[in-house]
């Protein structure tokens, strides 16, 4: 699915509507009549409709919306906010002398004064949000920001049409949500911004639609979109058939770096993961302590050491491994990011990319110089902590975005930004959204399995910046089918370690084959 940046949208719209009257309002009613059927499945026709509308477009889309609600035996009422009496755009005022022969003119309160017309609101009412749209671009001030704050503390549930008022579909900084619009259902005209996928605009957005209205072809066609929603039809043209003749030596040989004292765990749940990529073969570097647990919890992985007792001291790289992952449990000793910057120099020499998580991070957070050593198309996977000690502190969920699109570009590296929509980044500025996210991936380990897998699909012959994306949605759909059974507040590492076979089964056929 296409992630449209605001021009885009803007372009877009502007090509539909057209130039003439006519268009304009072709157009507006087809969005009215979309989003009254929305709202017609939502409450029965006894349930008080109450919409806002503004004195510009998006204001028009809601008076349609209620004329056609007005059609359909609702009793709709409209609050229009039309200070001064002429502030009307062309296409508001036809939308009005729409409502008004639909509805009658009882049905419309209008602000023409300075003083707010405004109703009673209850959290039993439904309330339309059309006031501004994307026409607005900055925060609301004065009447709109006290309206703003009047319907989010009414408990009302609200439809916004196009995006709530006073939200900005750019990756916005430091915006205040209590002075914006709160929807239950956005209701969205062309597709999702990136800005609706941001953690701190959960709340504003709701659940977002897109309305099923025609659009320009020509505009749509013309228009390439830098961000994208993965879904599974996506992956499944990642993911390689597997020859009937097959052996593991045509695999791949993957190797981890993983484990330290204490952190033998996550060297555990990082090899199930890699085991379960598909990968021929998997070697597990660790410290002497882990011998015992992986070879008797992961007894299809080999295992070496180098002789330290409680954590890695040494890390080659050698072109005998068709893939390298480093830092499930390793820890943060100083021989251990010695180790690291030794490994990274040798791989960025053969130009040979690798897959960094967890502690290898936090080392080179420790050690700042060791990011000049990164091979290119290397592949990082931090969460949000993991990713602010590494590159600074960032405000906000968009914030962090920009910088993780400024850094994949500047070291030429692939970055997992790992979230409920968790972005991978490629150093061509493209941003590929996963929808396969869960809350049920929110436990200790989960992280290590996920780079045990990107490494072991690398290893199969995937490319990173595909392994990547295709690692990061199995794992989720893994976390969904591991919920199924354990339940979404119950489940382990182990548990989406284990379902990892099944979400790839799942995703190589189509769910009519299955």
């Amino acid at each position: 699915m296409n992630i449209y940046s605001p021009g885009q949208i803007d372009y877009i719209i502007e090509q539909t509507l057209g130039s003439t009257p006519q268009q304009h309002m072709a157009f507006i009613r087809a969005v009215g009549a979309e989003v009254a059927a929305n709202v017609g499945s939502l409450r029965r026709k006894n349930k008080r409709v109450v919409i806002f509308a503004g004195n510009d477009i998006n204001g028009a889309y809601a008076m349609e919306t209620g004329a056609e609600l007005a059609r359909m035996d609702f009793n709709p009422e409209v609050y229009l906010i039309n200070i001064g009496g002429d502030r009307l755009t062309a296409d508001a005022r036809a939308a009005r002398e729409d409502f008004i022969e639909a509805a009658g003119e009882e049905a419309l309160f209008e602000t023409i004064g300075m003083e707010l017309v405004q109703p009673d609101l209850s959290a039993s009412d439904l309330v339309v949000e059309g006031l501004f749209g994307r026409e607005h671009d900055g925060p609301l001030m004065g009447g709109y920001q006290y309206l703003a704050r009047f319907i989010n503390e009414s408990g009302a549930f609200v439809v916004a049409i196009d995006l709530p008022a006073g939200m900005t579909v750019d990756l916005s900084v430091g915006m205040i949500n209590r002075n914006i619009i709160h929807a239950n259902i956005t209701l969205t005209l062309v597709g999702p911004s990136t800005a609706f996928f941001m953690k701190e605009n959960a709340e504003l957005v709701g659940r977002w639609q897109v309305l099923d209205v025609d659009l320009d072809e020509e505009a749509l066609s013309n228009t390439k979109c830098h961000t994208r929603l993965i879904e599974a039809h996506n992956v499944r043209k990642l993911m390689p058939a597997r020859n009937e003749f097959v052996s593991k030596a045509d695999l791949g040989h993957a190797l981890l770096y993983a484990g330290s004292y204490g952190m033998l765990g996550a060297a555990v749940l990082s090899a199930r993961g890699a085991l379960r990529s598909g990968c021929g073969k998997l070697t597990v570097h660790g410290p002497r302590c882990g011998f015992f647990v992986l070879q008797t919890s992961v007894p299809s992985a080999m295992f070496m050491t180098d002789g330290g007792d409680m954590d890695i001291r040494r890390m080659d790289y050698s072109k005998n491994y068709s893939a390298i992952g480093v830092g499930p449990g390793i820890g943060t000793s100083d021989a251990t990011v010695a180790a690291l910057e030794g490994l990274l120099k040798g791989a960025n020499a053969a130009s040979a990319p690798i897959v960094l998580d967890a502690d290898a991070l936090n080392c080179m957070s420790l050690r700042p110089s060791m990011l000049d050593f990164l091979p290119a198309r290397s592949v990082i996977t931090p969460h949000e902590g993991e990713f602010d000690r590494l590159f600074g502190k960032q405000p906000s969920s968009s914030a962090r975005l920009l910088k993780a699109i400024e850094i994949s570009h500047k070291l030429s590296i692939i970055i997992v930004l790992k979230g409920h929509y968790t972005a991978t980044i490629w150093p061509d500025g493209s941003v590929l959204l996963n929808s396969s996210g869960t809350p049920a991936l929110a436990t200790g380990g989960s992280g290590d399995v996920l780079t045990g897998l990107i490494t072991g699909l690398i290893a199969s012959g995937i490319h990173p910046e595909y392994a990547a994306v295709a690692g990061v949605y199995i794992h989720g759909l893994a976390g969904h089918f591991a919920a199924r059974t354990q339940g979404i507040r119950s489940v382990t590492a182990d548990d989406v370690a284990q379902y990892l076979g099944p979400a790839m089964e799942a995703i190589a056929k189509p769910a009519k084959q299955q």
